[in-house]
């Protein structure tokens, strides 16, 4: 007893001799160790507010992002299909018009940028693009120079690669005037080569993962891309079990990474049959897949998810957005909008298929009417016509 005694006696000393820790303190996650990286914890709470500010700019209703990262080579392949030579000038005069179009910013919240569009100036002020871009309310970006890779023994699929030096591009691309980047992961399915596999999503995802926790750190949003492909003769329900897997993974990956969420946004592709499916879908039965994908997977703490098009048509791709926007329901918190460039841009091209250079006056009026269709769909308003959005398959109908 007299033992016991001495020892409570004991206790309740050293309690008197320790300092009294705030509860706010005792409950904020350690900055090493367990809970390090939890939800950004990393960042200071002015990194998270600034990170929050520009994803909530970027998901502004009824506004979109204009997504004309494609490298010289890409857009250079576009000019000449239809004889316009391949000069920095012309893409820099082309660009230009996608950013300073009157009205632009009434659809347009960001826009998604070269590294060589970030050094180029406008013509009417003299002004780099990014500093235009921000004056007009539309946030500027970049996608960081990256490479594809195979994958081996994965029937040829993809991972890609810029990791290593990303830290210091994201350095370069914060002073010139850049708010986020993007980063895409191509995937395709495949299903009598078992694509994508479990190590296919698994390394795509995580190098998604890692890419977004490197932006935050960089005061960058990461918009995260895992792109899966239009390719294949897949039904939706295969579309849907697939893009459930690959985004869980996603968001599963930026967890465990720490990612803050809150300052991070989702451009994904359109969940839909594949091409050469046979079998038809309208397009509230491919509006509905969609949501149902989100509801299972996309975190509430995300403000927006963008949609790429990816090979759909215009028409097709504001006819599926409508339809997603119009059935939407409580259960679905977040904006979605678009985030569109062979959709919006090819059409603008073929307005030069046998004239005399680049026809920069008739391709800003045809933008500005494709834009005000994007905007309508990221509303649910757009007055979409009979058969828009529907899936025709090309064997035996439904």
């Amino acid at each position: 007893a007299l033992r016991a005694g001495a020892l409570a006696r004991a206790r309740a000393a050293a309690r008197a001799r320790a300092p009294v820790v705030p509860r706010a303190a005792a409950s904020s996650p350690p900055m090493s160790g367990i809970g390090a990286c939890h939800a950004g914890a990393f960042l200071s709470a002015e990194e998270k507010a600034h990170l929050e500010k520009i994803a909530a700019m970027i998901g502004t209703p009824g506004k979109g992002i204009t997504a004309c990262d494609e490298g010289p080579g890409t857009i250079g392949d576009r000019f000449e299909a239809v004889g316009v030579e391949n000069t920095e000038e012309n893409r820099r005069a082309y660009r230009q018009v996608l950013f300073e179009s009157k009205g632009a910013s009434d659809y347009l919240s960001a826009a998604i940028l070269d590294p060589e569009t970030l050094y180029q100036k406008s013509s009417t002020n003299g002004e780099l693009f990014p500093k235009v871009l921000m004056d007009a309310g539309i946030v500027p970006g970049v996608k960081p120079h990256l490479k594809v890779y195979k994958l081996p023994g994965q029937s040829g699929a993809t991972v890609m690669q810029g990791l290593d030096s990303l830290a210091a591009r994201c350095q370069e691309y914060k002073k010139a005037g850049c708010e986020f980047a993007k980063w895409r992961s191509p995937l395709e399915i495949d299903v009598a080569a078992g694509q994508p596999s479990d190590l296919t999503i698994e390394a795509n995802m995580r190098d998604l993962a890692r890419y977004a926790l490197i932006c935050q750190a960089e005061g960058l949003v990461p918009i995260v891309e895992p792109d899966i492909s239009l390719k294949g003769d897949h039904d939706l329900e295969t579309a849907v079990r697939v893009n459930v897997k690959v985004q869980a993974e996603l968001f599963h990956q930026m967890n465990l990474h720490g990612v803050y969420m809150e300052g991070a946004i989702l451009k994904s592709n359109m969940v839909n049959p594949g091409r050469d499916c046979k079998q038809s879908y309208t397009v509230d039965e491919i509006a509905e897949a969609n949501l149902q994908v989100f509801r299972r997977c996309f975190p509430t703490a995300m403000v927006t998810a963008n949609f790429l098009s990816g090979g759909q048509s215009l028409e097709d791709a504001a006819a599926r957005l409508d339809a997603i926007n119009k059935r939407k329901t409580a259960k679905d918190p977040w904006n979605l909008s678009f985030s569109w460039s062979a959709a919006i841009q090819m059409p603008l091209f073929q307005l030069c298929k046998g004239k005399d250079g680049l026809q920069l006056e008739a391709m800003g009026e045809l933008y500005m009417k494709e834009l005000a269709i994007a905007g309508a769909a990221a509303l649910g308003k757009h007055e979409r016509q009979k058969g828009e959005g529907d899936h025709k398959g090309k064997g035996l109908f439904k």
